[in-house]
C-alpha cells in the first residue's frame, strides 16, 4: 500500500471513528432533549388547568362544566401554526382527572378509561403523595415510538390534594423535530467527513510531494539522466535529499572511472600499436621514403592520441559538473556567425541564416564548442564542397539551432547510438573514424542548459540534421 493510500485509509477511520463515537451519541443527545423540552411546558400545562379544577370544586363541588366540551373543541380544532420550518395541524394533549384514590374521573382522550384505577402509575401516586409525578409509557410495548408522556399536577382543596389532573402526549409529537435535527446532523456529518477527508488528500499531497519529487529524481538518476538536485522541506527530508545525492556522486564516481579506463583502453590500443609497430620496423635499415612513412605515421597516430586525451578531458570535466556555475545572457546568433566564419577561413561552406533576438542563458565557451562540434560532424558527412546548412529558429519557449548536411545519412542501426561516447562512424572520404567524443560533448553541454539535442535524417532530401533546443533567456 503506497503512502498516500495509507494515510487516506487512515483519516477513513478517524472519520468513521468520529461519527460512531460523536454523532451517534449526539443524535441520542438531541432526542433526549426535545423530550426534556417538551415536558417543561406540559407541567405548566398542568398546573395551570389544576388550578382551575380546585379552583372550581373549592366553589362548587364538581369538575368544572366547560372543561370536557372545552378541551373537545380544542381537539377538533384544525390548526396551521407554522413552528420555524415545520407545520402543526391539530392539537396532540389530552388530559384525565383522577379522585385521591387515583380513579379515572375524566380524560379526554380515553373516556372509556374513566373508573379505571391509576394509582398505580407514576404521575398519580407520586402526585398523590405530594411530590412531581411523571411518566413514559408505550402502548405497543415492542413499538418505541407509541410511547406516551404524562405529567401530573395536584388537585387542591382547602389545602389538601383531592386528586391528580394529568397531561398527556405521545412522544412521537416531537417525532418530526428528532428526524429534522437527525437529518441535519447526519448532513452535518456527511460535510464533516467529506471535509475531513479533503482535508487529508491535501495533507497526503503535502506530505507525499516532496518524497515523489525524491523518487523521480532517483529514478531519472537510475536512467542517466542528469537531473538538478531537489529542494525539499523539512529537515529529515532534506538529510534524505542530500544523502540520495551524495550516494549518485558515489555511484557516477565509481562508474565513471571504471567506464572511463574501458573505453579508454580500447580506444587507445589502436593508435599504440601502430606507433609501436612503426617504432620496430625503424630499428632495421629500410630506404628513406619508407622510414619517412614510418616516422610520419608514428606523428599522426601520437597527434591522435593528443587529441583523444585532449577530448577525454574536456567531457571529462564537463560530465562531473552538475550545473552551470555563471551562467550569462549568450547570443546565439553571435556564437554561431563567428563559427561559421572560423569554418570558412579553414575551407569549409557554412551557410548561416540568423534571427534577431537570439538569446539564451548559459555559458559561451561551451555552447560555442558544442556548436563546432556539431558544424565540424556535418561537414566530415558532406560531400566535398558541399554546404552545411546552419540555421536558428523558436519552439515554444525555446531556440533551436538547425545544422543539416547533404551527406549519406545516419544508418538505421547507429540512430540511436550516434550521442554514445566513443561511438562514431566512418568518415565517408577517409573511411576513418573519430573519437566518437563530440556528439557526446554536444550533449552534454545541452543537458547542462536544460536543453536537448537531436540528430536524425532529412526528410525533404539526402543528408542529415542536427538540431539543438535551448531554453530561450527571459
Amino acid at each position: 500500500m503506497s503512502l498516500t493510500a495509507r494515510i487516506l485509509t487512515g483519516f477513513v477511520v478517524l472519520a468513521l471513528a468520529g461519527v460512531y463515537f460523536l454523532f451517534v451519541p449526539i443524535m441520542n443527545r438531541v432526542q433526549q432533549q426535545y423530550l426534556e423540552a417538551a415536558e417543561e411546558p406540559m407541567v405548566d400545562a398542568a398546573e395551570i388547568l389544576a388550578g382551575i379544577v380546585s379552583h372550581e370544586l373549592e366553589s362548587s363541588g364538581h369538575l368544572p362544566a366547560s372543561l370536557a366540551p372545552g378541551l373537545a373543541l380544542a381537539a377538533s380544532r384544525h390548526l396551521d401554526a407554522h413552528i420555524y420550518h415545520l407545520r402543526k395541524r391539530k392539537v396532540l394533549m389530552d388530559v384525565y382527572v383522577t379522585d385521591a384514590r387515583g380513579v379515572v374521573l375524566y380524560d379526554s382522550g380515553h373516556p372509556s378509561f374513566v373508573g379505571t384505577d391509576f394509582s398505580k402509575f407514576n404521575d398519580v401516586s407520586r402526585t398523590l403523595a405530594g411530590s412531581y409525578g411523571a411518566r413514559a409509557t408505550r402502548e405497543n410495548e415492542s413499538d418505541p415510538r407509541s410511547a406516551i408522556m404524562y405529567v401530573g399536577a395536584p388537585v387542591v382543596v382547602h389545602g389538601k390534594i383531592v386528586g391528580v389532573l394529568s397531561v398527556y402526549k405521545p412522544e412521537g409529537a416531537m417525532g418530526e423535530f428528532v428526524s429534522e435535527s437527525h437529518r441535519q446532523l447526519i448532513a452535518l456529518a456527511f460535510s464533516s467527513v467529506a471535509i475531513f477527508l479533503l482535508v487529508g488528500v491535501g495533507l497526503s499531497r503535502w506530505v507525499t510531494e516532496p518524497l515523489a519529487r525524491l523518487t523521480r529524481y532517483a529514478e531519472a538518476v537510475t536512467r542517466g539522466d542528469r537531473p538538478k538536485p531537489v529542494k525539499v522541506p523539512g529537515r529529515q527530508l532534506r538529510i534524505l535529499a542530500t544523502s540520495i545525492e551524495d550516494m549518485r556522486d558515489a555511484l557516477e564516481d565509481r562508474n565513471y572511472v571504471q567506464s572511463y579506463v574501458q573505453t579508454l583502453s580500447h580506444e587507445m590500443k589502436s593508435p599504440v600499436a601502430a606507433i609501436r609497430g612503426a617504432a620496430e620496423l625503424l630499428q632495421e635499415e629500410m630506404p628513406a621514403p619508407a622510414r619517412s612513412r614510418f616516422v610520419a605515421n608514428i606523428g599522426s597516430e601520437a597527434a591522435r592520441l593528443q587529441n583523444l586525451i585532449e577530448q577525454l578531458l574536456a567531457l571529462a570535466s564537463l560530465e562531473n559538473r552538475k550545473r552551470l556555475e555563471h551562467p550569462q545572457k549568450v547570443d546565439l546568433s553571435s556564437v554561431v556567425a563567428r563559427v561559421a566564419d572560423e569554418t570558412r577561413e579553414r575551407g569549409g561552406t557554412v551557410v548561416f541564416r540568423p534571427i534577431p533576438d537570439s538569446w539564451v542563458r548559459g555559458d559561451e565557451f561551451l555552447l560555442e564548442t558544442a556548436i563546432r562540434n556539431l558544424i565540424q560532424n556535418a561537414l566530415d558527412f558532406s560531400p566535398p564542397g558541399s554546404p552545411v546548412e546552419v540555421s536558428l529558429g523558436r519552439a515554444g519557449n525555446d531556440l533551436t539551432v538547425s545544422v543539416a548536411d547533404s551527406g549519406i545519412g545516419i544508418p538505421d542501426y547507429a540512430v540511436d547510438r550516434v550521442f554514445d561516447r566513443f561511438y562514431s562512424l566512418p568518415r565517408p572520404a577517409s573511411g576513418r573514424k573519430s573519437s566518437g567524443l563530440g556528439l557526446c560533448f554536444v550533449r552534454e553541454v545541452a543537458a547542462l542548459h536544460g536543453g536537448r539535442v537531436g540528430l536524425s535524417n532529412r526528410a525533404d532530401t539526402r543528408g542529415a540534421i542536427a538540431v539543438l533546443q535551448l531554453p530561450a533567456a527571459s
